[in-house]
């Protein structure tokens, strides 16, 4: 999907996913050749549509990743030295580029496994709060938000009362709950079920209301893809039976274990078994004989709405705009308006355009292939 092909009038925000950052420099640099033609191009979307934010994420899944980029966060936030270079890097982007804030997406800080370290739960709050008064000095208007992960293993990281302060809003992804990635945890196995699951959404929330975070600063996660499985025996296809790996990779994709919701709506029309789990407010789609994903069908995103507003949520977010063949963002703005009175409870749909599906393939955000 090109740029010129986001569809306008859904997205009051839209992210353009990933910039890196340099581990030598700490000045930005773009995650690949491609995504950095097109930042000028994404911007220029406001002149189609009067009041839509561009914002640049910066970070995703893949820069945690074992390599160069894999500690960058956390030196930064330890040395204000490097802050400053970031800053002035990132002040620089916007400023040429147009765009209207930043979405730091560290994933995740003190996590040892994604190279994070102890200190990282007071130096993401000092960065953060530097950050804010470096954008404040520009005299312009310059959003910030952070992205949360659903689960406490992770969310344990982040000094969420003291971060909340210094951002517009916090974009937590409850997507991702479980994937080919559960056959690793004891406590899990490897057991088909939803990634997007609502009573562990539920959960999730609590945490941020145990720290007295302001429902209003917190925008909801929605996919707009599928984690699939193969399961292990074609007469188990139920939620919670045995899978042996990630579901095969899709026509255009091309990646195992996940599908997008383009790919999953031609399997359905293709003749698939469609079941509808109530509780976690997703559909279970099965094919193939040993084929399996969860996903948001237009059903369950309306279901997920209505909760949103129950909760007086800020607003709604969705990974990734190109993995959407215009029926499930649609769907959003008409569920809002006729039954959710979705405009006035929920403002904000946030879309993310940027990254390569296998930056992303095994957990994570919110965010299209440049």
């Amino acid at each position: 999907m090109k740029p010129t092909k986001i569809p306008l009038g859904y997205y009051s925000h839209i992210f353009y996913s990933f910039s890196l950052i340099n581990p030598k420099t700490f000045k930005m640099e773009p995650m690949d050749k491609k995504t950095g033609t097109l930042y000028a191009e994404v911007s220029a979307l406001k002149r189609r549509q009067p009041g839509l934010k561009v914002w640049l994420a910066v970070g995703g899944w893949a820069m945690n990743d074992p390599g160069p980029h894999r500690t960058t966060f956390s030196d930064m936030a330890k040395s204000e030295e490097a802050q400053d270079e970031f800053f002035e890097s990132l002040v620089t982007f916007l400023r040429r580029n147009n765009y209207d804030g930043v979405d730091i997406d560290w994933e995740y800080p003190v996590a040892e496994d994604r190279g994070g370290i102890e200190a990282d739960f007071k130096n993401f709050v000092t960065l953060l709060k530097r950050l804010r008064q470096r954008l404040n000095q520009t005299g312009v208007p310059l959003g910030i938000s952070i992205t949360l992960p659903a689960s406490y293993w992770y969310l344990r990281g982040f000094d969420i009362v003291n971060l909340e302060p210094h951002v517009d809003f916090l974009n937590l992804m409850t997507y991702d709950i479980h994937g080919v990635w559960d056959s690793n945890v004891k406590s899990l196995g490897p057991f088909a079920r939803a990634h997007t699951n609502l009573t562990e959404i539920e959960e999730s929330l609590k945490l941020l209301w145990r720290n007295n975070i302001n429902p209003e600063r917190v925008n909801l996660g929605l996919g707009f893809y599928g984690r699939s499985f193969t399961m292990k025996d074609p007469a188990c296809l139920e939620a919670g039976c045995e899978f042996v790996e990630g579901g095969s990779g899709g026509a255009c994709t091309g990646t195992p274990g996940v599908l997008s919701a383009h790919e999953i709506t031609q399997i359905i029309k293709d003749g698939a078994e469609v079941k509808l789990d109530k509780k976690a407010a997703a559909e279970i789609v099965t094919w193939d004989k040993d084929q399996w994903v969860s996903w948001d069908s237009v059903e369950t995103l309306a279901m997920k709405v209505r909760y949103a507003n129950e909760r007086c949520l800020g607003g709604v977010m969705v990974w990734a705009i190109d993995l959407d063949d215009g029926t499930l963002i649609k769907s959003l703005a008409d569920t809002g308006r006729t039954t959710y009175n979705f405009i006035d409870r929920v403002p904000w749909i946030t879309g993310c355009f940027g990254s390569k599906l296998g930056d992303w393939a095994y957990q994570n955000l919110s965010e299209v292939d440049g």
